[in-house]
């Protein structure tokens, strides 16, 4: 497995990330620390490292329903 140098800058960011405020960032963390203004362009490099067994946890923006039951 080989990670190029961005994904290696996205891990390291979403680590600092939690260290920091004990929660997993946004998509739109990383893409500012990386220097990237495409959200997408970094869920892409996220999909390429999930292939590869790499995991890096985001969060989604929170909707506001329930978990459990949906609303």
């Amino acid at each position: 497995m080989t990670l190029t140098e961005r994904q290696l800058r996205i891990i390291r960011s979403a680590r600092d990330w939690i260290a920091t405020y004990g929660e997993a960032p946004t998509v739109r963390e990383p893409a500012a620390a990386v220097g990237v203004s495409s959200t997408s362009s970094i869920s892409y490099q996220l999909r390429r490292m999930r292939e590869q067994g790499v995991l890096v946890e985001t969060r989604g923006r929170r909707s506001g329903r329930c978990p459990y039951c949906g609303q």
